[in-house]
């Protein structure tokens, strides 16, 4: 906003939400701005075109593919991938106490139902699996998986302790916060993870037999996915 000279006013809110990459307020939701503009305000739109790309890849290969049991399980993975993706873009812009607080409902509803949609995923691969056991987590794409499995429910799990329940858990609602930049942190980690679970399912037998999608389309949109969401860190959220 410019003052009466002409030069625009200093806004100390735009330098503590200063992102990792860009300027000062490229990826920080303004007050007059509802929380669905979390979804595309800065490097957003490319998050959302990667993902967005990544999952009807997905989708258009199982459904041109014949459809069995097992076709389930990149359907719901994907989707849970989607989901989680869009649960970090609608938080990281939040500023305002108001809009952090329902911001986080938000990513808590998302997150919920992408980790829904994971232990779906897995319940079908398990059923998939229960034949020939054997066959469990013998692939690098089934080792990897599991290994974001478990750390992806964790996470909710220390998520929702964090915000919920914070006396309870930690003892005090300061005490919970202290520790948001490390679920934060986590948080980039475990997308990067179930990008490179999507990648390494390239290279399974039901992919070579059935689903045919390349990895570079997968490399490029997981890439895309990144260039959106890694530009709109906040700095100060971490403590730098």
């Amino acid at each position: 906003m410019a003052s009466a000279t002409g030069v625009p006013e200093h806004n100390p809110l735009l330098d503590e939400e200063e992102p990792l990459l860009g300027r000062r307020g490229d990826a920080t939701q303004r007050p007059d701005q509802g929380l669905q503009w979390n979804f595309v305000i800065g490097t957003a739109v490319l998050a959302q075109a990667g993902i967005w790309i990544l999952t009807a890849l997905v989708w258009a290969s199982v459904f041109q593919a014949n459809f069995i049991f097992f076709s389930y399980h990149p359907l719901l993975n994907s989707a849970a991938v989607l989901l989680l993706v869009q649960g970090t873009l609608v938080l990281q812009p939040t500023a305002a106490q108001k809009d952090k607080i329902n911001g986080t409902y938000v990513h808590s509803i998302l997150n919920t139902l992408g980790v829904a949609a994971l232990i779906a995923g897995l319940v079908v691969i398990e059923m998939n699996k229960a034949s020939h056991p054997e066959t469990r987590f013998q692939s690098t794409h089934g080792k990897v998986a599991l290994v974001a499995y478990i750390l992806i429910f964790v996470q909710w799990l220390f998520g929702l302790a964090q915000f919920f329940l914070p006396n309870l858990i930690f003892g005090s609602v300061d005490k919970a916060k202290s520790f948001y930049k490390y679920h934060r942190a986590s948080g980039y980690v475990l997308t990067v993870l179930f990008l490179v679970v999507i990648g390494l399912a390239t290279d399974t037998g039901f992919n070579h037999n059935a689903l045919h999608i390349k990895p570079w389309a997968v490399v490029v949109s997981s890439l895309l996915v990144l260039v959106g969401l890694i530009p709109r860190i906040k700095k100060r959220k971490f403590g730098f």
